[in-house]
């Protein structure tokens, strides 16, 4: 099935389908762009000294460095967004290993949750009280139902 011959095959599919294809081939192209970017800082870095040594008769001290600034700046940017890029990459590994995750989570959550509906159609059946003593009958034995204080003892005992 994964052939060239076939017009649907990409080669991304099976990295997509796993999480596991999908951190390692962002870690490659993560590091590809680290190191990018680091021949980009030395680029960078030696543009700006260049460029500040450019110096045109009749220019002031900062002339030179006006003149680089746009220069300097616009590179600035590139590396900022290459970072960015980089961080990106690493917290779309994460986010592919938590979706995995969740969806597993989610199958094993709907069937707590159905158990819990079946439950609670079908709550399990109490055990009737047993009857309250008689009026006439006299029951010494105060559990929880007996009086609750000191002056409903003086209608009993008396």
């Amino acid at each position: 099935m994964n052939s060239n011959n076939d017009p649907n095959y990409s080669p991304l599919r099976d990295v997509a389908q796993s999480p596991e294809a999908t951190a390692r081939y962002l870690a490659d192209v993560q590091r590809v762009l680290l190191d990018i970017g680091k021949n980009l800082e030395t680029l960078a870095h030696e543009t700006r000294v260049h460029l500040r040594d450019t110096h045109v008769e009749g220019d002031h001290w900062y002339h030179a460095r006006l003149r680089a600034l746009p220069v300097e700046k616009t590179l600035g940017n590139v590396l900022k967004n290459l970072n960015n890029l980089t961080a990106g990459l690493e917290k779309s590994a994460y986010k592919r290993r938590a979706h995995d995750e969740a969806v597993v989570n989610t199958a094993k959550g709907r069937k707590e949750k159905e158990i819990e509906r079946q439950r609670k159609k079908n709550p399990p059946t109490l055990q009737a009280a047993p009857n309250p003593p008689q009026q006439g009958a006299q029951n010494k034995n105060y559990g929880y139902g007996g009086p609750t204080s000191i002056y409903d003892l003086g209608r009993e005992s008396a």
